[in-house]
């Protein structure tokens, strides 16, 4: 982009695109790589490794550092190498052979030029939101029939709960039939609210992260859950609680759908 299309563009941005418009522009500066098949992959892997690592170290860490353990909700328990490489091999294998085909799939149905402007600063924040819930309430109840019908739980369900003291590898330890659901939920909920891409993939690392924080074992001052007000959002004890149960603490993140069935358990009350 040009001084003269930069300043135009300036001149009809409005103060809350002005915020994200330079970040916008150095990521377009990779276009190429965006645009590529290649790249839903390479950000998911990455982003998902990069986070689960910090808490692998912990885990490792922990038996040498009493201090750790205040935080671990299994103090006693750290996963072993026989453990972790199972579910690390288990990512790099459905994201190689059932992920990228998707992905190429996609691009060469639809593919699609980046946007020169960036999205509003409260649009991105809002649709953020809203994708999390959107995804909370699709999951919340394609989780709750895998948990009520045996023969969807052994067939889709089972293979995510082998691990009944999650560790942040095991957040994608799952069946190819859970890993496709989780990505249609993210796919419809971007494409029903017109997501910008900057939007989409502030998302997806949302999303992640949070994900791996729910089944990491580490609650921590300043989790999730301790930020948002008013017990709205469950957090690692709600949801290592739903793996040690079963039938309590489906949804992902938040806990209006449980309070609403009368599927919610406190963590504190174990």
């Amino acid at each position: 982009m040009n001084s003269h299309n930069r300043s135009e563009l300036h001149v009809v941005c409005s103060s809350g695109q002005l915020l994200l418009q330079p970040l916008w522009d150095r990521l377009r500066t990779w276009e190429a790589l965006m645009q590529s098949p290649f790249f839903p992959v390479f950000f998911s892997i990455t982003t998902y490794v990069g986070f689960c690592l910090p808490f692998v170290v912990l885990d490792v860490l922990c038996p040498w550092v009493p201090a750790l353990r205040r935080y671990k909700i299994h103090p006693d328990f750290s996963p072993s190498a026989r453990q972790l490489l199972p579910c690390l091999g288990q990512t790099l294998f459905q994201h190689v052979v059932f992920v990228f085909p998707m992905t190429l799939l996609h691009w060469a149905v639809s593919p699609a030029l980046l946007p020169v402007e960036a999205p509003e600063l409260s649009q991105l924040a809002s649709h953020v939101v809203l994708c999390l819930l959107l995804f909370d309430t699709e999951f919340f109840v394609w989780h709750l029939l895998h948990h009520k019908v045996p023969w969807l739980y052994r067939t889709f369900h089972k293979m995510h709960h082998q691990n009944s003291s999650p560790f942040a590898l095991a957040t994608q330890y799952m069946s190819v039939g859970e890993l496709f659901s989780l990505g249609v939920f993210d796919m419809v909920n971007v494409l029903l609210l017109r997501c910008h891409p900057l939007t989409t993939l502030t998302f997806h690392v949302v999303n992640i992260w949070l994900s791996v924080e729910d089944h990491s074992g580490y609650d921590f001052p300043w989790s999730t859950h301790r930020l948002v007000p008013f017990g709205w959002f469950g957090g690692v004890a709600h949801h290592d609680l739903h793996h040690s149960q079963f039938n309590c603490n489906f949804a992902p993140y938040f806990t209006h759908w449980d309070k609403i069935l009368g599927t919610l358990r406190s963590a504190h009350a174990k």
